[in-house]
């Protein structure tokens, strides 16, 4: 399986934002980047994808893990929401640390069993990768509860507005929320690379149950929020996917 991003909008965009994060990283020290890679999957098949994920994938990201090559990975599986399958992300201090990464680890698939390799690629044979920035919360650095509530935002120029909003508003509820155990993590993360979602809003718990109580009750606290209704303007569109977590680590 090849996750790696190709094109000219990635050498172009790296050479930049690799400068900016650099300089973010002297004022936040806790400084996280995730690669994603949102999966198309064969229903039929998916079921297999996720035994090849946990035989062939699993323990060599695990390994990546132990020796420092990644912060931490995520293995999602599609509950409900739109056409992405399977989600697979990998965490580390940079962007440079997360390309090394994707250049060491899924070769070493292919070189251990290039059946499988191939057989998980033709049953999720179609994909969108994503870098993105942690900009609050601790679903980048924790590690997830069983079930996790995923919002993908497409926002106009105002997002930096909308991202004071976020950390005005509602990490206060979010950090509230983990503290009283209503939520296992949260994380409010900004694009770096990829497609034409702009920012992810997410919270996991331990069960669908327990996430989707907090859901509504995260909502219910907003309700006639002057501050909510002016994200809700300016990321005008979004998407809701709710994902169960078949693998994960963290340092």
């Amino acid at each position: 399986m090849k996750r790696l991003i190709k094109g000219v909008i990635l050498f172009q965009g790296l050479l930049t934002l690799c400068v900016a994060g650099m300089a973010r990283a002297a004022d936040e020290p806790a400084d996280m980047y995730v690669y994603g890679t949102y999966m198309y999957c064969d229903t039929t098949r998916q079921d297999r994808a996720d035994e090849i994920f946990k035989t062939l994938y699993a323990p060599i990201l695990d390994a990546a893990v132990a020796d420092g090559t990644i912060s931490g990975y995520s293995y999602y599986a599609h509950n409900t929401g739109g056409k992405w399958r399977r989600g697979m992300f990998t965490t580390a201090p940079s962007i440079q640390a997360l390309l090394d990464a994707e250049g060491k680890i899924y070769p070493q698939a292919e070189a251990k069993n290039k059946k499988m390799d191939t057989e998980f690629g033709s049953i999720c044979n179609a994909h969108e990768d994503y870098i993105w920035h942690s900009e609050l919360g601790n679903a980048a650095t924790g590690v997830p509860g069983k079930a996790v509530f995923s919002t993908y935002y497409v926002c106009d120029a105002r997002e930096g507005q909308a991202d004071a909003i976020v950390k005005a508003l509602y990490a206060p509820i979010f950090d509230k929320m983990v503290t009283d155990g209503k939520l296992t993590s949260w994380g409010y993360l900004e694009h770096i690379v990829g497609g034409h979602v702009r920012r992810v809003a997410t919270m996991s718990a331990k069960d669908i149950a327990s996430l989707m109580a907090a859901r509504t009750e995260f909502v219910e606290e907003l309700q006639d929020n002057q501050l909510d209704m002016l994200y809700t303007e300016i990321c005008d569109s979004h998407e809701d996917y709710i994902w169960e977590v078949r693998g994960n680590s963290t340092q």
